[in-house]
């Protein structure tokens, strides 16, 4: 069963946002990680009695990974099935508990925590593995698990084939023979990771996120808050997964109060072994009852005061569903938003604000506080923001993990009418929060308060010129409004650009020149075909201009050809292209006229310039996506004129069809395939 073609890349990228529109991608409709289903596939080797072998996650080296294992290792590899490894495999034995396993030969202990923390919560347990899957019944060598994964839930598909030394299990080990969940779930999220070696090193931050697709809070232990106590305990309340593995606990020592947490090594040895260890005196100062409940064993599960885990460790996370644990003890409804957006270079990856000049250019998010309810208002930090970068690649250590943060402006009152500001609005303004120093994480987020009114978050990276895609996610104590910039205003996708005024009879340019150019380039049948085009365009439309690009290429000809070509011929007859030359000579005399740095290219600024003028009002979405179709940061007299042309040809095509009613994509839809095609 080889892996099935993928859609182009932009037709998925639309299926895709349609998929989320209509409800796909939530934990009750999980999207199909790499387009396999679950149900089709096992039902398919249940009819044909066979088992499953998963060639999007081959069991071959490729799937383990490159320089981990030793190339006399790697030869050794053989990947077997549970039914092979022992008698009588069980998915679950007596079940899930973070006792069952242990770490293996890989330095994933981040992914292993957060499987431990997710062992806490029963409810959240079937999200990830869900329920009805066995080595008995229906059993046909095939398993799948869920994961958040980048604002939507996947089901991800794999067999069951486990790599092996000497017939024994090489990364996750289970400390009952016959029981395989930890491998499995190890299997699927590297397959999700891209191999086993890109779980290799990470933040527990990841996984728990990946587990829940909820609320994230990273806490700096060095730096954190007096109440983190009663954050912890609220988190518990909550069924939080949070990065010390377990809820916190208080006890009574010599009858006074102590603040307990309790940690768990994924390794399953190496333990703390100061006050509230397993065998410190201090559990002698406790009751019997709650020595016993409490004291743990020699299992990698180990306690420690509050004082010694905030010196110990360097951060804490926390990941819930709800928003709840976020409260102090003031009862009131969290919302909760959240955009996708994406720095592209030469258009929205503006960098940071040490960039005066494009640091406007990024993404810019409106987000308007309306007023808190005084009675449950107590001046606590009301809105958490979180950045998350989205990776460039599938495997986890090739993608590029650029350093992000993001930063808060109030908007004046006599400016909330404006759409995107430009670099004059951040010259010596200060923001009133941000996200602190840049991070090469995943994430970034920060906590805090802001008083009702209208503020612009912009999201960036440290350096400009870095591309990625993003999502930015608020959650509010009272109700709030966000916009995107481009969605502050109506923006109109096609409007026809100016045409020259000419009659054939009456036009003075190229056709009835004299001598009669056209005439010189066309053939027999007075026609001219591309190479003639070409050859035309680069004697006549560059004179007296200084060209510094490479000029109309082949290809580019043979597109403008057919954009102007009613016969259907791959030539230009007299009429044709004389309305195609007339609309190559004002489009050339509006790229001069705004180009206002005259070094025959147009910046992203002056392309959204000359589009204004021209009526022709662009999202920031299709911008984008002009940049990256046509030149990078900058754009020639070529591809101007060629961009123009197919924005009009679609246009006129994109309106016939709907007079017939035979296209089911919207205008936005419609320009992003065929520009992109």
């Amino acid at each position: 069963m080889p892996p099935p073609l993928a859609p182009h890349g932009m037709c998925l990228k639309i299926m895709n946002e349609r998929n989320t529109k209509a409800g796909k991608g939530s934990v009750e409709d999980p999207l199909k990680f790499m387009d396999q289903d679950y149900d089709s596939l096992l039902d398919m080797c249940l009819k044909e009695r066979k088992r499953f072998v998963d060639y999007c996650f081959p069991p071959e080296p490729r799937s383990i990974g490159k320089e981990w294992l030793t190339p006399a290792e790697m030869s050794r590899v053989v990947w077997k099935r549970p039914m092979v490894l022992c008698n009588n495999p069980k998915l679950v034995v007596g079940g899930v508990s973070r006792f069952d396993y242990a770490q293996g030969n890989l330095g994933n202990c981040w992914f292993l925590a957060s499987v431990g923390s997710l062992t806490f919560q029963n409810k959240l347990l079937p999200r990830v593995i869900p329920a009805g899957q066995s080595f008995s019944y229906n059993y046909a060598g095939i398993f799948h698990f869920r994961f958040w994964r980048f604002g939507k839930w996947f089901d991800v598909v794999i067999d069951d084939k486990l790599p092996t030394l000497d017939d024994r299990l090489i990364f996750v080990q289970s400390k009952t023979y016959n029981e395989f969940w930890p491998a499995l779930l190890e299997k699927a999220y590297a397959k999700v990771c891209g191999s086993y070696v890109d779980m290799h090193a990470g933040c527990v931050s990841e996984a728990l996120m990946d587990f829940t697709g909820g609320i994230h809070m990273h806490y700096e232990l060095k730096t954190a808050p007096d109440d983190l106590w009663d954050i912890m305990q609220r988190a518990n309340q909550a069924k939080a997964l949070m990065g010390c593995e377990s809820p916190p606990s208080g006890v009574m020592s010599d009858g006074n109060p102590v603040k307990l947490v309790r940690l768990f090594n994924p390794w399953g040895y190496k333990e703390w072994n100061g006050d509230w260890s397993d065998n410190s005196l201090k559990w002698d100062t406790v009751s019997e009852e709650e020595r016993k409940k409490n004291r743990a064993a020699e299992n990698g599960e180990f306690w420690m005061s509050m004082k010694d885990f905030t010196r110990a460790f360097e951060n804490l996370d926390i990941c819930c569903l709800s928003s709840d644990f976020l409260n102090d003890d003031t009862p009131c409804d969290w919302t909760s938003k959240y955009h996708y957006g994406s720095w592209v270079i030469g258009s929205t990856a503006g960098g940071s604000m040490k960039y005066k000049e494009t640091f406007c250019t990024n993404p810019q998010f409106w987000l308007k506080i309306n007023e808190i309810d005084k009675q449950h208002d107590k001046g606590n930090n009301n809105v958490m923001v979180c950045l998350i970068q989205i990776p460039d690649k599938r495997n986890r250590h090739q993608a590029a993990l650029h350093a992000i943060g993001f930063d808060v402006f109030e908007v004046p009152l006599e400016m909330r009418s404006e759409g995107k500001f430009g670099a004059s609005f951040f010259n010596n303004r200060h923001p009133v929060a941000t996200s602190g120093d840049y991070k090469s994480m995943r994430d970034v987020m920060k906590f805090f308060r802001l008083e009702p009114g209208e503020y612009l978050i912009v999201p960036s990276t440290f350096e400009h010129k870095k591309k990625a895609e993003f999502i930015l996610s608020f959650c509010c104590k009272n109700e709030i409004h966000i916009q995107k910039d481009s969605e502050r205003t109506k923006k109109t996708f096609l409007v026809d650009l100016p045409k020259a005024d000419y009659t054939e009879s009456g036009d003075q340019g190229l056709y009835y020149s004299k001598p009669p150019v056209f005439r010189q380039y066309s053939d027999q049948y007075k026609d001219v075909d591309a190479e003639s085009l070409q050859q035309l365009l680069h004697q006549n439309l560059f004179e007296g201009e200084v060209k510094l690009s490479q000029g109309f290429g082949l290809d580019t000809c043979r597109s403008m050809i057919a954009m102007s070509d009613s016969r259907v011929t791959g030539r230009l007859d007299g009429s044709e292209f004389l309305r195609l030359w007339n609309k190559i000579l004002t489009y050339k005399e509006i790229f001069y006229s705004m180009d206002s740095s005259k070094d025959g290219f147009l910046s992203l600024d002056e392309l959204q310039n000359t589009f204004k003028k021209t009526g022709m009002n662009l999202t920031e979405e299709i911008l984008n996506l002009m940049v990256v179709r046509y030149g990078g940061e900058k754009i020639s007299l070529e591809g101007f004129i060629c961009l123009v042309l197919r924005l009009n040809c679609m246009a006129s095509i994109f309106q016939k069809f709907c007079k017939e009613g035979t296209i089911t994509l919207d205008e936005s839809e419609w320009i992003r395939i065929t520009m992109y095609s």
